[in-house]
């Protein structure tokens, strides 16, 4: 393989997905999941919530000059709400919709937003329990939703969850279990748990039989991406990398865009850890492929090894390259970031995208194989800040 002068550390492993096909029609079926219309009730739900801010889209020029690509925008999600993290749009606005849900069973009605947020139904909603197994993230949106409308939260979490990320979801009242296996066990544990407790799982990964939950959670990261296009202001780019754990985040992206710009809709790069790919995985065998063993990763966030369904369902066809990135890289990028201006936190799960572009870009073969040029516009989306301070500080600063 032919490099052209290497800049930046790390280095990917290139799967292009032969199934993808940029005039194929989104259709009837993915809508039903997941569409621009849908999204526009989770844009309206969640710029109600107190302390709703849209967030930067930065242009990282000199990162674009020196990868010789026209731009690179850059989503920042560091400072979304309080929880520092995309996942602040999911995870909460499931348990919204559940809620709601089941205030109209009880009563008749189902109450608005504001009705919900006033506190009226905290006597009817205490005894409620929701539940999740989580990376940190998922888990801590899940627990901060629960808190403001005044259900239970019980949230599971694996033996390589840091106790930062513990002690975040611990602050939002949640009852936090550890277990000592993997995540894919823990969501396996949660759901037992569930059925036997009679708690509602609130999850965002789906699998045969459950389905509707994690499309509202996909649905209200579509909120990130509503704004995301008003803040390009017409401006379509020709890639879109994301870094993917169960493939829910890549789904609702690759979905959305293929909504909203048909064939005119950017080339997705899906990005995942060498140690946990069961997309990448899943597209060699043009199947649904787990991904066994410890899923050892510095992206925490990103360590899961089966895919949602309904994620395949959109990235099956909708993806059109599965790479994966070396751990060297996340440090560095993560840096270069923090040494922006303006400066930029970025957690050790938001950097994959972005990460693998530069390192696509700098590598003759990769660059063809990725179709990038000096043209090229490539978003990347920042998804998460230092969600956990200490390592964010190890990383960053080497203290």
């Amino acid at each position: 393989m032919t490099s052209s002068t290497a800049t930046f550390p790390g280095r990917i492993d290139y799967f292009h997905n032969a199934k993808a096909d940029a005039k194929l029609a989104y259709g009837t079926k993915r809508q039903e999941m997941l569409s621009v219309s849908k999204g526009k009730h989770a844009l309206d739900t969640i710029s109600s919530w107190p302390k709703y801010q849209v967030t930067d889209l930065y242009e990282l020029k000199a990162m674009a000059e020196q990868a010789n690509i026209a731009q690179i925008y850059y989503k920042d999600e560091s400072k979304r709400f309080d929880l520092k993290s995309f996942k602040a749009l999911g995870g909460a606005y499931a348990v919204t919709r559940f809620l709601q849900q089941h205030l109209e069973e009880l009563n008749g009605e189902q109450p608005t937003m504001a009705q919900l947020l006033s506190g009226q139904y905290k006597k009817q909603l205490k005894d409620v329990v929701v539940s999740c197994a989580t990376d940190g993230n998922h888990g801590r949106s899940v627990a901060w939703g629960s808190q403001m409308f005044g259900c239970q939260c019980i949230i599971y979490i694996h033996r390589d969850v840091s106790a930062g990320r513990q002690t975040a979801m611990e602050a939002y009242a949640a009852k936090v279990i550890r277990i000592t296996g993997n995540y894919d066990e823990s969501v396996r544990q949660a759901a037992v748990d569930a059925e036997l407790h009679g708690r509602v799982i609130i999850s965002d990964t789906s699998y045969e039989g459950y389905t509707e939950v994690p499309a509202n959670v996909a649905l209200g990261y579509t909120v990130m991406l509503s704004e995301t296009v008003e803040q390009l202001n017409g401006v379509i780019p020709t890639h879109v990398f994301i870094q993917a754990g169960v493939g829910g985040l890549a789904a609702a992206v690759c979905g959305y865009f293929w909504d909203l710009w048909a064939e005119q809709r950017p080339r997705f790069v899906v990005v995942e850890p060498e140690a946990a790919n069961c997309l990448q995985e899943s597209a060699k065998a043009g199947k649904l492929q787990a991904v066994e063993g410890d899923l050892d990763t510095l992206m925490a966030g990103l360590a899961c090894g089966e895919v949602s369904h309904i994620a395949w369902h959109i990235l099956d066809q909708g993806a059109d390259d599965f790479v994966t990135l070396s751990e060297d890289a996340v440090a560095p990028c993560m840096q270069a970031l923090e040494q922006h201006s303006p400066s930029i936190e970025a957690g050790e799960s938001a950097v994959a995208g972005l990460a693998a572009c530069l390192i696509g870009a700098q590598n003759t073969q990769w660059r063809a194989d990725l179709g990038l040029n000096e043209h090229s516009k490539v978003l990347v989306l920042g998804t998460e800040g230092a969600t956990d301070p200490e390592l964010y500080q190890q990383l960053v600063f080497g203290g």
